[in-house]
C-alpha cells in the first residue's frame, strides 16, 4: 500500500486531537520560536511517531518530501546572504535523505535522485543538484547546529520506523553522534554516562522500578513505571527541567501514554521523606546484589560521609527558613543541604544512603543515621570524614562502634603552636596522644598526627595539616579515598533535574534519585569493564 491523501490527514488529525502533544513545537514555550532547532527536531519525533503507525506508509521516502517544513524560519542557520539555485528547506531534504541512507558522499545522493525522477518532482526540483554545489552547501552554508539536526532526524525517523515494522535503509544508531563529538572535549565522566545512557537506563528499571512505588489507587491510565522512565530520562540529560522534559519524553518514549509534567511533580510531592529514603535504600540492597555478583566487586572496608549543598538560592525563603539553611562556608548564602554515605576506596563508589540537612540537625545525628544505613548494606572497617564532623563526641561513638576513622582537625591554638615547633625544627610529621574531653569526667582517646603539606604556598604554622584517628598512622593514607565523595558529588548534581520548586520533598526527591542514577552508572561502568576486559 502507498501513502494516500486520506492517510496523510490522518496523521495530523491524530495529532491535532493528541491532547498531550503540542505540534508545531515552536508554539508550545516561549524557550521557542520558528527557527528553532530543537523545535523543529521535536516535531520530527511527533510526526514521526504517528506516520510510522498507518498502514499505508512503509518507507521513509514519503516522509522525507512529506514533512512539513514551510513554517520553519531556515535563513538563521543559512550561511549565505545571496541568492541561490536551491531553497535551504529543499537542501535540508535532500541531505535529510543522504543521511538515512548512510551515503558518504554526495556522489551517490545525485546518482540516486538522477534515477528517480519521479521523486525529485516531489521534493521539488526542477534539476538534480551537482556534487559540488551539494558538497559546498554542505560544509559551507549548512550551519553546524543545523548538521546536527539534519543527523538528529534521520536517527529518530529510522527509528520510529523501525519500531512500527516499518523496513528502514539502514540499522539506526540509537546513541546521538552530537553525544559524542559534543563530549570530546568535556570530561571523560560526563562521554561515559552519554556512551552508557541506554545501558543505565535499563539498569534503573531492573534495579529501581521494583524498590519504587506512587501511592496512586487503581484504574490509573499510566503507568507507574512511565514516572521513573521520566524520571531517569530527567537525570541523564543535563539540568532538564520537568515540563519541558516530560514533552519531549512523549517522543522520545516508547510507551503509549507518559506524565505530564505537573502531574509528575505532584505524585513526587506525595511522598514523605522517609518514604524517599526506604525506597532509596531497598534500590541500593538489590544494586549491592547484582553487582557482588562479579569478583571485582568489593562489599566492604571504607566509607566516607559529608555534606553537600545545591546551588545558592537566591529568591524568598520565608516560611522555609529551616529547609533552606546557610552554605557550609558560614557566608550569607543559603542552600538547600544534602549528607550521604557512600563507598569509597576498593570499591565501587556507590551512594549508600541520603538524608536532607535541615536546621537543628546535629552532625552526630546525622552521622549516626548514615552509619545504620551503611552498616545494614555492607560490612564497614573504616570511616573517612571531613573537618566539619570534627567533634569529640563524633569520635567517640565511631569508637564504641568498633570502627575506624580518620577526620581533619581544626587547628587551635595549642595545635597552631605545636606546628609552629614543627616547623622550626624542619619536621615533616609528629603523631602524639590526646585525650578529648566530653563531659562528666569522660575521655575520648585519639592520635593526632602532624603532616606538612608539600609545595605549601604558606610559610607558617598553615604548611601543616593536623588529623585524628584511632588507628595509628598507617590509617592516614587512605583518607586521600575521601576526595571520591567530593568528585561524586560532582556527577551527582549532573543527574539532578532542574527545577525552582521551594518543595522540600521534592528536592530531596530529584537528590536521592540522582544519587542512585551516579551508584548505577559507576556500576554499571564495572561491569562493562569486567564484560570487555574481564578486568
Amino acid at each position: 500500500m502507498a501513502m494516500t491523501p486520506e492517510s496523510r490527514q490522518t496523521v495530523f488529525r491524530q495529532i491535532a486531537h493528541c491532547s498531550y502533544v503540542d505540534w508545531p513545537t515552536y508554539g508550545s514555550s516561549p524557550l521557542f520560536d520558528r527557527s528553532s532547532l530543537p523545535a523543529l527536531e521535536s516535531d520530527v519525533r511527533v510526526v514521526a511517531k504517528t506516520w510510522f503507525q498507518q498502514d499505508e506508509h512503509e518507507g521513509v521516502e514519503p516522509f522525507v518530501h512529506t514533512l512539513p517544513l514551510a513554517y520553519v524560519q531556515f535563513d538563521a542557520h543559512d550561511r549565505y546572504a545571496g541568492s541561490t539555485s536551491y531553497e535551504i528547506e529543499t537542501l535540508f531534504r535532500l541531505f535529510l535523505l543522504k543521511e538515512l541512507y548512510d551515503w558518504d558522499h554526495e556522489t551517490a545522493l545525485v546518482e540516486y535522485l538522477t534515477k528517480h525522477p519521479d521523486l525529485c518532482d516531489k521534493l521539488g526540483l526542477e534539476s538534480v543538484p551537482d556534487q559540488s554545489t551539494l558538497w559546498r552547501s554542505w560544509h559551507h552554508r549548512f550551519t553546524a547546529e543545523l548538521q546536527d539536526t539534519v543527523e538528529t532526524a534521520a536517527r529518530t525517523i529510522l527509528i520510529k520506523a523501525q519500531n512500527a515494522g516499518v523496513s528502514v535503509p539502514r540499522e539506526p544508531e540509537r546513541q546521538s553522534r552530537r553525544h559524542h563529538d559534543e563530549n570530546e572535549e568535556s570530561d571523560s565522566d560526563d562521554q561515559t554516562v552519554l556512551e552508557q545512557a541506554e545501558t543505565v537506563t535499563e539498569q534503573v528499571s531492573r534495579v529501581a522500578f521494583p524498590a519504587f512505588s506512587l501511592d496512586r489507587g487503581e484504574g490509573c491510565e499510566i503507568h507507574e513505571n512511565a514516572y521513573w522512565d521520566l524520571q531517569t530520562y530527567l537525570g541523564l540529560r543535563e539540568n532538564l527541567a520537568v515540563n519541558e522534559g516530560a514533552r519531549s519524553f512523549i517522543h522520545e518514549s516508547n510507551r503509549e501514554r507518559t506524565p505530564l509534567g505537573h502531574a509528575h511533580r505532584e505524585h513526587l510531592r506525595d511522598l514523605s521523606i522517609e518514604q524517599i529514603r526506604e525506597m532509596y535504600r531497598q534500590a541500593v540492597t538489590r544494586l549491592l546484589d547484582r553487582v557482588a555478583e562479579t569478583e571485582e566487586f568489593f562489599r566492604a572496608g571504607i566509607i566516607a560521609i559529608d555534606i553537600t549543598e545545591s546551588d545558592p538560592f537566591t529568591g524568598d525563603r520565608a516560611g522555609h527558613e529551616d529547609e533552606i539553611i546557610g552554605t557550609k562556608e558560614k557566608t550569607d548564602e543559603y542552600a538547600y543541604q544534602w549528607a550521604t554515605v557512600q563507598l569509597v576506596g576498593n570499591a565501587v563508589p556507590i551512594v549508600l544512603d541520603a538524608r536532607p540537612v535541615r536546621k537543628g540537625d546535629t552532625r552526630k545525628e546525622i552521622v549516626e543515621d548514615l552509619l545504620n544505613s551503611a552498616e545494614a548494606a555492607v560490612h564497614v572497617d573504616n570511616v573517612l570524614m571531613d573537618r566539619e564532623f570534627d567533634s569529640q563526641h563524633i569520635l567517640e561513638m565511631l569508637s564504641q562502634r568498633g570502627l575506624s576513622y580518620v577526620v581533619p582537625k581544626r587547628m587551635q591554638t595549642s595545635e597552631k603552636a605545636q606546628a609552629k615547633r614543627l616547623l622550626k625544627r624542619g619536621k615533616d610529621r609528629y603523631e602524639t596522644d590526646r585525650k578529648l574531653h566530653l563531659g562528666d569526667n569522660e575521655w575520648h582517646s585519639t592520635t593526632l598526627i602532624y603532616r606538612r603539606k608539600e609545595d605549601s604556598e604558606h610559610t607558617d604554622h598553615r604548611q601543616y595539616s593536623v588529623f585524628m584517628t584511632n588507628r595509628k598512622s598507617g590509617l592516614l593514607s587512605e583518607y586521600g579515598y575521601r576526595w571520591e565523595i567530593e568528585s561524586g558529588y560532582k556527577s551527582i548534581k549532573r543527574f539532578m533535574a532542574a527545577t525552582t520548586s521551594k518543595h522540600f520533598g521534592l528536592r530531596f526527591f530529584y537528590f536521592a534519585f540522582a544519587c542512585l542514577l551516579y551508584s548505577i552508572w559507576r556500576a554499571v561502568d564495572l561491569l562493562v569493564q569486567v564484560q570487555l576486559t574481564g578486568e
